[in-house]
């Protein structure tokens, strides 16, 4: 049989080919091979998260550079707008011109309105009150009739006091007669002189008892006229504090009334004590201060008048002294116990340069306004501010007279910009489009506009 030597050589291989297949199959000599790569992709994981982290870092600082740049760039083609370059049209502002006026320096306190006097109405006797004779509020005049007591026990020991003196009056006499009779027989030695002298005491006391009588016939009328209750000054009454039919009494602790002067009336006002020294000075020379009373909101003027004193102290607490101003007050602007502000004249400038305090300008490094040139250009302009007063202030360096200033719409100007100015006292171009913005009272830096730099 030819073909049978050949079957062993097929089974070697076969055992090549099961010797080579064995160790396929396990997968415990395969497992460390594959589990490298699983252990390398952690780093790579971590690697991935950083890069993710850069890109998104530079692509916010890509977009900051980018809005950076386009704010710029429209900064700058407002600049150019603004400067009235080729295309540009003036910037629209409202201005006013510096002028010559008078500005005056004050001193302002806070004050209260007090009355110059204030009486609280008592009665002088008991009694009952018959009637009053005014209405809450009056406003009532030295000796005008307030209240009337029953009079009518007053007036009984009036007569009882008036009788008491006719009869003692007549003991008087008749003592005196015979005194006289005493001396003339005394003279003749017909009576003893111990006679004589007690019939002089004896007029002496009569005389006594008819002076006590006279008393009480003025302490009669005296009570009488307390039974009637006028006003001691000229003043207004407040409300009613006792009612007619009730017993009063002179020592009842209330009284029935209240006056309080108020034509003219006081303002009681406190300045610093460094303020002290000029207010001395000018009353010492005998000038008269003028001081105005103005609202809690400093808005309305309510009166004028004139400072009347000084105290004789300063308050070492609040480092102030009171001052008393007077005010005629015929227009019962100023009530009792009201809360004013007052603000004392102590100099009046004449012949400065005023500015309106809406074209001031301020910065950290300097106080300055936008003057408006012959060529419709602006130029920034330091100046010195001295006095405020309302709404002008005095500037002592740096603006003359008849300049023109920008008030409002500062916001879009910088040193050579172009502008369409109108002043409202004068006759302006009645141009719509011309709106102003308002003014910023300190400017930065804003769109197309720069703070000047300090000189």
């Amino acid at each position: 049989m030819p073909d049978s030597p050949r079957m062993p050589t097929e089974s070697p291989e076969t055992d090549e080919q099961l010797a080579v297949s064995t160790p396929a199959p396990p997968a415990k000599t395969a497992t460390p091979e594959r589990a490298r790569p699983r252990t390398a992709s952690k780093p790579s994981r971590s690697r991935r998260w950083i890069w993710l982290a850069v890109l998104l870092v530079m692509g916010i600082g890509i977009y900051f550079v980018w809005s950076r740049t386009k704010t710029t760039q429209s900064a700058s083609s407002g600049t150019k707008k603004g400067k009235g370059g080729a295309g540009g049209a003036p910037v629209p502002v409202v201005a006013a011109k510096s002028r010559k006026g008078d500005i005056g320096v004050y001193f302002t306190g806070l004050g209260a309105v007090t009355p110059i006097y204030t009486v609280t109405v008592k009665s002088r006797v008991d009694g009952e009150l018959m009637s009053v004779n005014y209405k809450e509020g009056d406003l009532v005049h030295q000796g005008d009739l307030l209240v009337q007591i029953d009079p009518r026990p007053f007036e009984v020991q009036l007569t009882q006091a008036q009788g008491q003196l006719i009869k003692d009056q007549a003991t008087l006499d008749n003592a005196r007669i015979d005194l006289a009779r005493y001396k003339t027989l005394v003279a003749q030695q017909a009576i003893p002189e111990q006679q004589y002298a007690t019939q002089q005491s004896t007029v002496t006391q009569d005389e006594g008892i008819v002076k006590t009588d006279q008393g009480l016939i003025d302490s009669a009328n005296l009570n009488i006229t307390y039974s009637r209750i006028t006003a001691p000054i000229t003043g207004r009454i407040g409300l009613r504090l006792v009612d007619p039919g009730n017993i009063i009494h002179a020592s009842d602790t209330n009284g029935l009334l209240v006056i309080t002067q108020i034509q003219p009336i006081s303002v009681i006002f406190t300045i610093a004590e460094d303020q002290l020294p000029i207010v001395v000075q000018k009353m010492t020379a005998g000038q008269l201060l003028t001081v105005d009373a103005y609202s809690r909101d400093m808005t309305t003027k309510i009166s004028s008048g004139t400072l009347t004193t000084l105290d004789n102290e300063i308050d070492p607490t609040t480092g102030t002294l009171r001052l008393r101003a007077t005010f005629d007050n015929q227009d019962n602007a100023l009530f009792p116990n009201q809360f004013v502000n007052a603000r004392l004249l102590v100099q009046e400038k004449h012949g400065v340069t005023l500015v309106p305090n809406a074209a001031i300008q301020r910065n950290a490094q300097a106080t300055y306004v936008y003057v408006v040139k012959p060529d419709s250009t602006v130029t920034v302009r330091q100046i010195t501010i001295a006095t405020t007063e309302g709404d002008n202030s005095e500037v002592t360096s740096g603006l003359t007279p008849g300049e023109v200033v920008v008030m409002t719409g500062v916001d879009k100007l910088q040193e050579g910009t172009k502008v369409n100015a109108q002043i409202p006292s004068a006759n302006a171009p009645a141009n719509s489009s011309a709106n102003p913005s308002a003014p910023s009272s300190i400017p930065t830096a804003k769109k197309g506009g720069k703070a000047p730099k300090k000189s």
